[in-house]
């Protein structure tokens, strides 16, 4: 057990918080021992993980409402559900609690940012055709409350594609600064930015200061940041990242229960514009308000954000010591699984949140989404293993610099994540169930009658795979050195 620390979450209590003892190993696994056995969960980013005490706290909330309803409403819930937005505020650095709502996830506050570009545009506020930009890799739900609010509306959407893998920064900014120029031509005015904080797959951070400075002196109107991923993964501080509306899952990498999220907007006149689309006898009373009340339902999720706290408090260094520790270990893992398979990471480290994209050996022959798929089905069927994979199409340049070879390139990447409950074993399991599969691939082939050579491509060994020698009509295995 580790050296007692005082505790800095005071859960709203100005006395002297008592002193606390760090975690220990055998508590950290009892406090996920509700996960599936011999599984390696290295998909945090998609669900996340909640431990077995913030699940009891969530119970002990459920119970005190089904105990006596009406007393809880009147009560209990608004009060406590404000508790949960001060302590978020004070996390995420805001000016004022009525800045921030509680809502059930990114979703959500995706579709109240755009119901209210919606509005604006039908109600002529922004011209028929006025853009609003976002990145390629957007979360698949944003892009349809664009088509549900903006384009139905009249507005157009300028998709900003970005590069992968990625070398640096620099080259995500000037393909924003591009599809800003985009969104400008023939006199258009840019009425919202979409960027997120960390895309989701692949996956990488975004340097939003920087691009929320460039739409600021580039004359967009109001800038959304989708940041499903971020709080607990990357520092959050929204008065420094500048963006009118922000929004973290904290059911992701915050341990709360499945789904809760928070929407920090800033204060500005458009404020009262929005709502909830879930219309309840609050409307009208500001979106904290009307957030906190959808109807009859479990909040259980939105109040036990103290009892969160307390959990993270537990560990060293709280949820930076946490978001650090993640972030070494996933690299790690990231670099270990690259050298085995004789690949690369998807973007340098300092790109990398809590999760990181490694590439696949190209002998596996992912060449759709489809193949993504059936391969992530096949890992979690046969090896135990729960990781997202990615396909990533080839470039006509990178085709060319193989003379026309496609099947040496990389077109694979897994999404790993680390969470505290992680361990070292996780990865290996994944490492060796790829390994196993490029082996039994090289088997097959070899009862086909292919004829193995041996191939390196950029300083990388790709096992497996089968090539046609055109001059002799004979199939050729490919093996790594």
């Amino acid at each position: 057990m580790g050296e007692p620390y005082e505790d800095s979450h005071l859960n709203g209590d100005s006395k002297k918080p008592e002193l606390s003892f760090f975690i220990t190993e055998s508590q950290l696994r009892e406090e996920f021992a509700h996960h599936q056995p011999l599984v390696a969960r290295i998909n945090n980013g998609s669900f996340g993980s909640c431990p077995a005490s913030i699940i009891a706290a969530q119970r002990r909330w459920q119970l005190k409402f089904l105990q006596q309803p009406d007393d809880f409403f009147v009560n209990h819930l608004q009060s406590h559900i404000l508790h949960s937005r001060t302590l978020v505020k004070h996390l995420i650095n805001a000016d004022d609690v009525d800045e921030v709502s509680i809502v059930d996830n990114a979703t959500t506050a995706a579709a109240i940012v755009l119901q209210h570009v919606g509005w604006a545009f039908a109600k002529g506020r922004f011209q028929k055709g006025d853009a609003v930009v976002m990145l390629h890799c957007a979360f698949q739900a944003v892009k349809k409350s664009i088509e549900a609010y903006v384009t139905r509306a009249g507005g157009s959407v300028v998709v900003v594609q970005l590069p992968f893998p990625l070398s640096s920064t620099e080259e995500i900014v000037v393909a924003f600064r591009k599809g800003l120029a985009r969104g400008k031509a023939n006199g258009r005015k840019v009425r919202l930015a979409i960027i997120d904080h960390i895309t989701s797959m692949p996956c990488v951070v975004i340097p939003v200061r920087e691009l929320v400075r460039i739409c600021r002196e580039e004359g967009v109107d109001q800038v959304f940041v989708d940041a499903a991923h971020a709080i607990g993964s990357v520092h959050v501080d929204v008065k420094d990242i500048g963006a009118d509306f922000y929004v973290s899952n904290l059911h992701k990498w915050f341990f709360c229960p499945p789904s809760v999220a928070f929407l920090h907007c800033r204060k500005l006149p458009v404020m009262p514009d929005l709502h909830h689309p879930v219309v309840s006898h609050e409307y009208g009373n500001g979106l904290a308000i009307e957030s906190a009340w959808i109807g009859t339902r479990d909040y259980s999720s939105q109040l036990v954000v103290p009892e969160v706290l307390d959990f993270i408090d537990r560990f060293e260094g709280g949820i930076e010591g946490i978001r650090k520790r993640n972030h070494d270990a996933v690299v790690q893992m990231a670099e270990m699984l690259a050298k085995a398979w004789g690949t690369n990471l998807g973007s340098p480290p300092d790109m990398c949140p809590s999760m990181a994209m490694v590439g696949l050996p190209a002998s596996l022959g992912i060449s759709s989404d489809a193949d993504a798929s059936k391969l992530r089905t096949h890992l979690r069927d046969h090896f135990g293993v729960e990781v997202p994979l990615h396909y990533q199409a080839p470039k006509e340049n990178e085709i060319e610099a193989e003379n026309g070879d496609r099947d040496s390139l990389i077109t694979g990447y897994a999404r790993i994540s680390h969470q505290v409950y992680n361990t070292v074993d996780d990865y290996h399991k994944f490492r060796d169930a790829i390994n196993q599969l490029v082996q039994d691939m090289i088997k097959v082939l070899q009862r086909m009658g292919c004829r193995p050579i041996n191939k390196t491509h950029k300083g990388h060994n790709h096992e497996g795979g089968v090539k046609i020698d055109s001059s002799k009509g004979e199939k050729l295995l490919v093996l790594g050195d």
